[in-house]
């Protein structure tokens, strides 16, 4: 009898151990990647509390942004944003009409698929500025006449921006919704304007760490180390 109890409280150690043994992993760290909020220009990826708070000025027509969108955005997913310890905000820099059509597919939907949704307009910036920049007399005709929606809309059937939306899930009815959202559109241009006049800001891409808009920086080979020594 004496034995039974001392295998039971054998038993009973044994579970209680094992409970502890499970209670003492780390609980899983957040992918703060998948924290995004619309704010009054653009999108904040990332902890909202992040220790550094970069903001990336952008402009979609601007080939060095591209480059930045292939070398420095996924050098920021994987290295920084997870963590929390930065946090990331695209902000839009308005140069042209294009400028602002992508820029409003880029918000078009929920704010959670901003970050897919530009870097898919980004990536593909070769093949579509190239189909802009070869149009012909009366296609570049039709990007100024009608309302803005109707430019904007023909200014996407030429460059591809349907298709380009069609892969990220958008229909064509969804899409002309959104190049028709002339509160967005009047909310970033207006944006643009007050962040075009920040000083230090004089082409793209531009950043600021902390409200501080970075000298002479234009890449992630310039960027990178000014993010490091600042954590």
């Amino acid at each position: 009898m004496r034995m039974e109890a001392r295998r039971k409280v054998s038993l009973a150690l044994l579970a209680a151990a094992a409970l502890l043994a499970g209670g003492a992993k780390a609980p899983a760290t957040r992918d703060w990647n998948a924290a995004v909020v619309e704010t009054d220009a653009g999108h904040r990826i990332g902890n909202p509390q992040a220790a550094l708070k970069l903001v990336e000025f952008v402009s979609y027509t601007c080939p060095t942004c591209a480059r930045f969108a292939r070398e420095g955005e996924p050098a920021l997913k994987l290295g920084y944003l997870p963590q929390g310890k930065v946090s990331l905000e695209v902000r839009h820099l308005l140069r042209d009409p294009v400028d602002l059509t992508a820029a409003l597919l880029s918000h078009c939907g929920p704010a959670a698929k901003f970050p897919q949704n530009h870097s898919a307009l980004m990536l593909a910036q070769d093949e579509w500025l190239g189909r802009l920049k070869g149009a012909s007399a009366a296609q570049r005709q039709r990007w100024a006449t009608g309302d803005d929606a109707a430019r904007r809309r023909a200014i996407a059937a030429d460059a591809g921006f349907y298709a380009i939306m069609e892969r990220r899930g958008y229909g064509r009815a969804e899409t002309d919704r959104c190049l028709a959202d002339e509160a967005t559109a009047r909310r970033l241009a207006e944006a643009s304007a007050a962040d075009w006049k920040q000083p230090g800001v004089h082409g793209t891409p531009a950043f600021a760490i902390d409200g501080v808009v970075l000298a002479g920086t234009h890449s992630w080979q310039e960027l990178e180390p000014q993010i490091a020594a600042r954590l």
